[in-house]
């Protein structure tokens, strides 16, 4: 299998005391592998394969007709933070021959972020109901591909999404709104925690004090 990866980086540095594990999950094609490459600073680890004629029976490519790569495993990215803690991005496959691998990816993880193309918003539906069932706080972000708009309160129902559940808007391209969606995650992850009896969230609160993550 070949890994392909994006442009040269920062190379891995010593490895830190506390590593922080978030899952960027979604339906096909909504922008996973996009967000984080866009947001991490070394290169990638992609493991994404040319998308053949044989798979067009298996996945449904009818709304993502420019869609060449698919990944096959999970998609690999870190952020430092200081020089202790280190935020790791798992990219999680989304056809679903591939939800298999979901539960293991979740183990151990922080948060989560859905990704939502909102031209096909029942893709969705899967991820946020394994994050649900593991417990895994999540955000709710949806990417933009330039279809027709919908208000958060037409997508929230959409979804049924929990009030208390952020949804923001974002575009996987770029690194400031990336970053923007990991923040928002991260303030999330903190209210959850400190909400939670007998819970705190040391770890939350170290990524939101990152000087990499400050707009």
């Amino acid at each position: 299998m070949d890994y392909a990866t994006s442009d040269a980086r920062t190379p891995l540095g010593a490895t830190a005391d506390n590593g922080l594990k978030i899952v960027v999950v979604g339906g096909f094609g909504v922008g996973k592998t996009t967000l984080v490459r866009s947001v991490s600073e070394i290169r990638p680890l992609n493991t994404e394969e040319t998308m053949t004629r044989a798979g067009e029976a298996i996945d449904d490519i009818s709304e993502v007709r420019g869609k060449s790569a698919t990944t096959v495993a999970f998609d690999f990215g870190r952020i430092t933070l200081d020089a202790r803690n280190v935020l790791y991005l798992f990219g999680a496959p989304g056809q679903e021959r591939f939800w298999f691998l979901w539960d293991r990816l979740f183990s151990g993880t922080l948060g989560a972020v859905v990704l939502v193309d909102t031209r096909r918003i029942d893709d969705s539906w899967y991820a946020i109901d394994r994050l649900e069932h593991h417990g895994t706080p999540f955000i709710v972000a949806c990417n933009d591909f330039g279809g027709p708009g919908h208000t958060p309160a037409e997508i929230r129902e959409a979804l049924d999404l929990d009030p208390h559940v952020p949804l923001i808007d974002c575009d996987a391209r770029s690194r400031e709104s990336s970053k923007r969606v990991l923040i928002t995650l991260v303030e999330h992850l903190k209210t959850v925690y400190a909400a939670s009896a007998g819970a705190t969230a040391p770890a939350a609160e170290e990524v939101t004090k990152s000087p990499e993550l400050a707009l």
